[in-house]
């Protein structure tokens, strides 16, 4: 049901509450910040719509007629609910702007969002986050149930319902162990490596997917059933250095164990698989507050990476 117009405009019934306890229109207007003109312009209209005179206007001042008097009083009351409401309004904003809830993948959580949140904490210091870790299917689930105001994923599909940002470049690996023949060969072809059986994330898992997209982008067709299926990367990783079998998993995750020799990197030829992470948001909402604050320091970070190159 839409306001009457006669009260659709608090205005100018809080520069009567004023005139009534200032004495005169100017100082009213000075409390308002706005000029006497603007002000007994509001008067007036005010007046007009209401339909009978509110002031009685002299040299010395204003005072409030006695129909003015029952009109004060009543909008006293109205102006009193309308600043519970602004109140109600700015405590709900504040809660919202001081929490961020982040869904993220695997890879992002573990090797990029703790710098990003330490960054996010030097700009919103009073911001609260709750982190929520899963694989990519998981993260846009949140984030489209409004669980997540922020998610980051590794897949290559962005589901319906969110738009979505590159905020980071990654690079899938295959490794093995040592003592694995691969281990002396360190390149086999595309189709060996999609018949070779593995130890793989879970379904729902981007890297899993990429890896899945790569091989078919390269025209080997689905890769051979897993070897072994793990939730972890760390699991992962230690599943191919005890041997069980070769591995695919992020750059990231797995630098500093082939730095140190106990995984091998094999290439696998004809494959690309470089990939884009990605953040994503509810399609139509654009990111606010902390969740904007953070969307803008991960982009940072891809423009930061880049310059270095």
């Amino acid at each position: 049901m839409p306001l009457p117009s006669r009260v659709a405009d608090l205005t100018g019934f809080d520069l009567l509450l004023s005139v009534a306890e200032l004495g005169s229109i100017g100082r009213a207007a000075r409390a308002h910040g706005m000029s006497q003109p603007s002000a007994s312009e509001r008067l007036r209209t005010l007046e007009s719509r209401v339909g009978v005179p509110l002031l009685d206007r002299t040299p010395r001042g204003a005072r409030l007629t006695t129909e003015g008097q029952l009109v004060a009083g009543w909008a006293a009351q109205v102006l009193e609910r309308a600043a519970d409401l602004d109140a109600g309004i700015t405590s709900l904003r504040a809660d919202r702007q001081s929490h961020l809830r982040v869904a993220a993948s695997l890879t992002v959580a573990e090797y990029l969002l703790p710098a990003w949140l330490i960054a996010l904490r030097a700009v919103s210091p009073d911001t609260a986050t709750v982190l929520s870790a899963g694989n990519s299917v998981h993260v846009a689930e949140q984030v489209l149930a409004d669980r997540a105001d922020l998610g980051f994923i590794e897949s290559t599909d962005v589901p319906a319902g969110l738009a979505t940002r590159v905020v980071a470049h990654d690079e899938l690996v295959l490794v093995v162990a040592p003592g694995h023949p691969w281990s002396r060969r360190r390149r086999v072809t595309a189709g060996k490596a999609a018949a070779t059986p593995l130890v793989v994330r879970e379904p729902g898992s981007g890297t899993r997917q990429a890896w899945e997209h790569a091989l078919t982008a390269a025209g080997v067709g689905e890769s051979a059933g897993p070897l072994l299926e793990m939730s972890s990367t760390t699991a992962i990783k230690a599943a191919a250095i005890g041997g069980i079998g070769p591995a695919v998993l992020s750059l990231h995750t797995v630098a500093t164990d082939v730095a140190a020799r106990t995984l091998v990197r094999v290439e696998v030829a004809g494959v690309n698989l470089h990939r884009a992470l990605r953040a994503v948001w509810p399609a139509g909402r654009t990111p606010r507050g902390p969740a904007a604050d953070l969307l803008a320091i991960a982009t940072r970070s891809l423009t930061d990476r880049a310059d270095r190159r």
